[in-house]
């Protein structure tokens, strides 16, 4: 659905460390049943691994399991898309070498350092107290076209000055001069400062522009040559006319957050401690955001591996800040909470339900705080669950079928499926945003989903009554596309009575039945 079509993705993957690293694989195994029996296999057979250091694939297990989720994520981004990977020293250099194969050595943009917290584990011989973000870009041609200048720091907006009354406001000054190597004649002339006093460029140096550029920018007053106009001559930059400064390789906690800020934040939405063990701050994440996405351009943030939903946090709180238009969509395993976690004490069963109560908690305090004008304010989720098909699995030959089982073959629809079920299967497999608005209305009688408009109308009525009057009503609706559920007809001249209905009455509307 989303391929080539995601903006930016971060991922916060498990490290690696020996303890926090459950993962399914698929390697046939001869011993299968003792294996379910001691639970060390799922339902469908695949493994259930803690990935303990005395595993002689320690490294290359995991691996295995983040190259084939890379390969897919590379497939999922625009061609001006960007992939930030958190990641500390455990697999940073084997983390690398697959993201050089899987996105190309060319299209790597930097390793970002996040100083984490303030002092190292007095416990350690050597403290960490930083992490790695590896940041590339699906094209490489043209990587300022996928990753955009950072807003300038308080630090950075302070030492923007106004010593001569500008009325263009507070500006700083720049070096105006340029490395020899690179410089052509036209950059070395001379210039008469204010003072009267000539000069050339310094010695070892040329001016960073040539002399009709310095002509235009002296004339509107865009060379500063010092308070007694007797300095070397540099330009000024105005901070109304700022675009941000380059993204540097050092984030320091004091600027994007820290371990403890994150875990505050998430005691502040939920009222308890240590629910999540690894939470990223928010602010983090914000920065990744607003280098890689534009406000208004509805960019899609992915992030496979939620966890607490970070990054749909960070998303809303960019969205209200901006007033952008970004969307987001985050994926979770149904991973179970340990009976002994602080998670599950507060009745989180699975990660899943904190990564769901998260982003509900997150919408609705970035709601009650200050909003851009321009935001929609629309802080909704949809949840969905990778489930197997809504089709009943019916496999029997035709000698096999005898009166006693023919009521097997009335619905072809699995019992404990509902109409949203339904329907979503349809939208995907018509190749419809799963993100559209969906609106339920009654027709005679009968529940009818409406997405969008009219781009998709959905009846699953299963009591056999779709006749010729709820047709005609349906197709004054004049919909892209209208399903059916085949219990739905009364019998199969009523089906083809609905598709000529349809193509009296709305003749570009594409029927279906399921």
């Amino acid at each position: 659905m989303q391929v080539g079509k995601v903006k930016l993705i971060y991922i916060d993957p498990p490290y690696n460390t020996g303890s926090d690293f459950v993962y399914s694989d698929d390697y046939a195994e001869n011993t299968n049943e003792f294996l379910i029996r001691s639970n060390q296999v799922d339902s469908v057979g695949g493994r259930l691994v803690v990935n303990s250091e005395s595993n002689g694939r320690f490294h290359s297990d995991w691996l295995s399991m983040m190259y084939s989720r890379l390969r897919l994520a590379r497939n999922l981004l625009k061609e001006n898309g960007a992939i930030f990977v958190s990641i500390d020293d455990h697999e940073r250099d084997n983390l690398k070498r697959i993201l050089d194969e899987v996105f190309g050595e060319s299209n790597f943009l930097g390793s970002i350092i996040w100083r984490k917290k303030a002092s190292p584990d007095a416990r350690s011989t050597i403290g960490s107290v930083h992490d790695y973000i590896l940041a590339y870009v699906r094209n490489g041609d043209n990587p300022k076209d996928s990753i955009g200048k950072m807003s300038l720091s308080e630090k950075r907006r302070a030492s923007f000055t106004n010593p001569d009354n500008d009325p263009r406001g507070p500006w700083a000054s720049v070096d105006m001069t340029g490395m020899i190597g690179r410089a052509t004649k036209d950059q070395f002339f001379k210039v008469t400062l204010p003072s009267g006093r000539e000069l050339g460029p310094p010695e070892g140096r040329s001016w960073g522009l040539i002399e009709k550029t310095f002509d235009a920018l002296k004339a509107d007053k865009r060379i500063w040559f010092g308070l007694g106009g007797d300095n070397v001559p540099r330009v000024k930059q105005f901070l109304s006319e700022s675009e941000g400064q380059t993204v540097p390789t050092y984030w320091g906690f004091d600027e994007v957050g820290s371990n403890e800020d994150a875990s505050n934040e998430l005691l502040e939405l939920f009222k308890k401690p240590k629910l999540f063990d690894t939470p990223k701050p928010t602010a983090l994440i914000e920065r990744v955001i607003e280098i890689a996405t534009k406000k208004d351009r509805g960019d899609i943030v992915l992030d496979f591996f939620a966890g607490s939903c970070t990054t749909a946090h960070a998303t809303l709180k960019s969205n209200a800040k901006d007033g952008g238009n970004r969307k987001y969509i985050m994926v979770q395993i149904d991973d179970s909470t340990d009976e002994k976690s602080e998670a599950f004490k507060a009745g989180y069963k699975t990660i899943a339900e904190i990564s769901k109560e998260r982003i509900r908690r997150a919408g609705q305090k970035v709601l009650e705080g200050a909003c851009h004008d321009d935001w929609s304010k629309d802080a909704g989720i949809r949840v969905l669950k990778v489930d197997t098909s809504n089709m009943a699995d019916v496999y029997y030959s035709p000698d096999s079928i005898d009166k006693g089982n023919l009521d097997l073959f009335v619905d072809n629809i699995k019992s404990d499926r509902n109409p949203e079920d339904l329907l979503f299967q349809v939208m995907l497999d018509w190749g419809v945003d799963l993100t559209l608005p969906i609106a339920k209305q009654s027709i005679q009688g009968k529940d009818v989903f409406f997405v969008d408009g009219n781009v998709l109308a959905a009846c699953f009525d299963a009591s056999g009554s779709v006749d010729e009057a709820f047709v005609k009503e349906l197709a004054k609706q004049q919909p892209l596309r209208v399903v059916f559920r085949d219990a739905g007809y009364k019998d199969s001249a009523a089906k083809i009575n609905v598709e000529q209905i349809f193509k009296l009455l709305s003749p570009a509307t594409e029927v279906k039945c399921i």
